[in-house]
């Protein structure tokens, strides 16, 4: 018999319990798939109730019988203690925690006006959601899992603007969703402070079993007007934006025991902008 480690199945997820937040977003639609797709069973909130319905009725089609739908505020205190007490009721406990929620502008001229006339009403309500509620979800599943007593893995989700700064000649005449768009300050602090939190969380955690580690996405299509997605791609070394479904394998690996030994990384994927 020889000695090499199995590796076959370190992708396996067979009766874990997953947790994703702003599972109707952009990404997390995504996420919950490939999790499902390698046998988990998936809780997914979000705060937008129609969206997360629709969401969460394509998944149960594909997978049925293991997949349930929270609305949840990250942002609010007793909304994430519910969405953590649904899941641990219907689960029974937490294994892998996806901590993906992010702000979506209610009025997109306040939330992408220029540095010098930002708001500090507009600049909380992008940190209440980017880094609040990380801190709030993270806190509250990060304590059910040292409940369990098993370990557990925790991916956050930053963003490319969370390791460098966004080149501002790429956004004259960008419009996301027909709005004219940049590349907020208050976006990128708060996605910088989610790298720190992840960090020390890995740290703190690191002796009860608890991984923790951030993906940091490079830009996404997803509603930006050609002028945006082809002055992006000629930034990328790979010459074009993200796919939706690029970012799951890497988030797949992060959570799963392939990546038993990684904790406190940031996990850039970005078709090579950061590597110019």
């Amino acid at each position: 018999m020889n000695s090499f480690a199995d590796c076959s199945n370190a992708f396996d997820f067979t009766g874990k319990r997953v947790l994703i937040t702003a599972g109707a977003g952009i990404l997390g639609p995504q996420f919950a798939a490939g999790f499902l797709q390698h046998g988990a069973h998936v809780a997914i909130a979000d705060i937008n109730p129609e969206t997360l319905a629709t969401v969460a009725g394509e998944l149960e089609q594909a997978y049925p019988g293991r997949v349930l739908a929270i609305v949840s505020d990250v942002a609010d205190v007793q909304s994430v203690d519910a969405m953590v007490e649904r899941t641990v009721e219907v689960f029974g406990g937490i294994d892998v925690l996806l901590n993906n929620a992010a702000y979506f502008p209610d009025d997109f001229p306040s939330f992408f006006t220029r540095f010098e006339d930002y708001s500090l009403d507009q600049w909380r309500k992008v940190m209440s959601v980017n880094i609040d509620g990380m801190f709030l979800v993270a806190q509250r599943v990060g304590r059910q899992m040292l409940a369990q007593g098993t370990g557990g893995s925790i991916v956050q989700t930053s963003s490319i603007y969370g390791v460098m700064a966004s080149d501002q000649r790429i956004y004259e005449g960008s419009e996301y969703l027909g709005s004219p768009i940049n590349n907020p300050a208050a976006y990128a602090a708060s996605k910088t402070a989610v790298v720190g939190l992840s960090r020390w969380l890995a740290a703190y955690w690191a002796d009860k079993g608890i991984r923790v580690n951030t993906l940091a996405p490079g830009g996404v299509e997803s509603g930006q007007n050609e002028t945006f997605t082809s002055r992006y791609g000629a930034r990328v070394p790979m010459g074009r934006m993200a796919k939706v479904n690029e970012m799951t394998s890497t988030v797949l690996y992060l959570a799963s025991d392939a990546s038993s030994y990684v904790t406190g990384q940031c996990i850039v994927v970005d078709g090579g902008l950061s590597a110019w």
